[in-house]
């Protein structure tokens, strides 16, 4: 594990391998460096690229800083490609995507990959709760954990709440409880975009490099308009549909299709 500064002082734990042009990982909600998805990409692309995998802030070693604002991860995002020599390529995870996309709109990234950013463009599934960010930002302060995750699960993701109870004595609760402070952040960088509304046109027009917006052939509608969506909306993207794939993509079918972009 190594680390970097970002501009407000918050350190950035990130892990590094490969050798070739670097890429930075920037994962999803509930994701960490050391989630099973992340490394395993890692490991896949570094025969080919310099892997930046790393922590969001407020999650796994990395450190935090309040007040948040979407501009400290961009901030991040940044020290990591000044300490890979200045200019990157970056891929993100479904929210990681839309804060890579952010990202993109200031800084030198020469190329971008995005994996089912969840917009929800259309009446295909219920939009978000209009007060969603405030009863999420009320559960996290109150230290109700388990009820943001829970929230966050059935509001955001689409998971019936039949299905969240059992999830609660599940292994794997314990870790989604300890980044659930963080879903406000990923809650403040999609904004608007999960309202059931078009994507702006004007917000990431200025993202002008080459960008693959790539999806899983059986995801849901909305996710699949989704990707339809962001990629006609990009001065110069093209987008890829992964046969049996979804939202849990596996990092095996995924790496092939990163590695041949960012390669060309």
């Amino acid at each position: 594990m190594k680390k970097v500064i970002s501009k407000d002082g918050t350190a950035i734990a990130f892990d590094k391998s490969g050798n070739g042009p670097a890429i930075i990982l920037v994962c999803a909600a509930f994701q960490t460096r050391s989630d099973p998805m992340m490394p395993q990409l890692a490991s896949l692309l570094s025969p080919h690229f310099t892997v930046f995998n790393y922590d969001r802030r407020g999650r796994g070693d990395s450190g935090d800083m309040a007040p948040y604002a979407v501009e400290r991860e961009v901030e991040d995002i940044e020290a990591l490609i000044n300490e890979a020599g200045g200019s990157a390529f970056v891929f993100g995870m479904s929210s990681g995507g839309v804060l890579a996309l952010d990202a993109a709109r200031k800084l030198a990234v020469a190329k971008l990959a995005l994996y089912e950013p969840p917009f929800v463009v259309d009446n295909t599934r219920p939009p978000l709760p209009k007060d969603y960010l405030k009863q999420l930002k009320e559960l996290t302060a109150s230290g109700r954990r388990g009820d943001a995750v829970e929230y966050f699960l059935t509001k955001a993701a689409g998971v019936p709440s039949d299905f969240v109870a059992p999830m609660r004595s599940a292994p794997f609760w314990t870790a989604m409880e300890a980044v659930a402070h963080t879903l406000v952040y990923d809650g403040t960088i999609m904004g608007d975009t999960m309202s059931g509304n078009p994507l702006p046109a004007e917000k990431w027009s200025s993202v002008t490099i080459p960008t693959l917006v790539v999806g899983g052939e059986t995801s849901p509608e909305y996710q699949r308009n989704a990707v339809n969506a962001l990629a006609d909306g990009l001065p110069n993207a093209k987008r890829r549909i992964l046969e049996g794939q979804d939202h849990n993509v596996a990092p095996n079918l995924l790496a092939p299709v990163l590695i041949d972009f960012f390669s060309m």
